[in-house]
């Protein structure tokens, strides 16, 4: 009878400490932190595969603002070439519109936080993507001040797709698949820890008029592709010096990665 005893008595101390652990641990919480830190945090987690050798990306858009196929394809071009990544995988999830006008980062926080659904678990880090039906609260078209798209977490980004179609019927030679890759791309530059935000820079080349933006003529960490007026020009200008209107990271860009884990 004593031996039953004990065992009766170890279970039931066995049920409280799991319950007390349930008291005090939300694992779901610990998970999600690690993806709410500050534009640049993750830079090394992103472009090495030393703590994460799996890049899933949750590519959330209005129906209706949909990329284009070939847009995520470079998408995951880029990230190849940029990443020692395993395995990167690119899931599109379809929402209903937030029906507003324009979105603050403010209100664009809130959505990722109702529609987010990955984050990062053992070997995989995981990226959110938001396409917008929506404008950015902040712009100002008749006086020249639109933005394209926003990285405004660690592993978090915007881009606002309405926008972006709005570019694409300006001109016959820049497509709408041309002016998606270029924004998204230089957003994923920014979580890339570029410029100086996250990834040192191995020789100064911060434009001194835009932080976190690269001062080479023509680089895809140029502040155009995020602050759209000048977009188009700089989009053409690429065309014309390298026969292509997506312009690549310059090799600066590509010497900061490199000095912190990426290719």
């Amino acid at each position: 009878m004593k031996y039953y005893k004990k065992i009766y008595f170890l279970l039931f101390m066995g049920l409280v400490l799991s319950c007390a652990n349930d008291d005090n641990t939300n694992p779901e919480e610990v998970i999600k932190s690690a993806n709410l830190l500050a534009t640049g945090a993750s830079a090394n987690d992103i472009l090495s595969n030393t703590s994460f050798t799996k890049l899933h990306v949750e590519l959330a858009y209005v129906v209706g603002f949909r990329p284009t196929d070939q847009t995520i394809s470079n998408l995951e071009t880029f990230l190849n070439e940029r990443t020692f990544k395993n395995e990167i995988e690119i899931n599109l999830r379809p929402l209903n519109s937030p029906e507003e006008e324009s979105l603050t980062i403010t209100q664009i926080v809130e959505l990722e936080s109702e529609n987010r659904t990955e984050y990062n678990f053992d070997d995989t880090l995981a990226i959110y993507i938001y396409f917008a039906d929506a404008p950015s609260d902040g712009d100002e078209p008749d006086e020249g001040v639109v933005t394209l798209g926003a990285s405004y977490r660690n592993t978090s980004m915007v881009i606002h797709e309405v926008t972006l179609r709005e570019f694409a019927t300006r001109s016959s030679l820049i497509s709408l698949t041309d002016i998606e890759s270029a924004t998204l791309m230089h957003e994923f530059g920014h979580l890339f820890g570029l410029v100086d935000l996250g990834t040192t820079p191995v020789n100064n080349h911060v434009d001194p008029d835009s932080p976190s933006h690269c001062n080479e003529e023509v680089c895809l960490m140029r502040a155009e592709l995020e602050f759209g007026m000048g977009m188009m020009g700089l989009l053409e200008k690429s065309r014309q010096a390298k026969g292509a209107p997506i312009p690549g990271l310059d090799a600066e860009c590509i010497l900061d990665l490199q000095n912190n884990g990426g290719k």
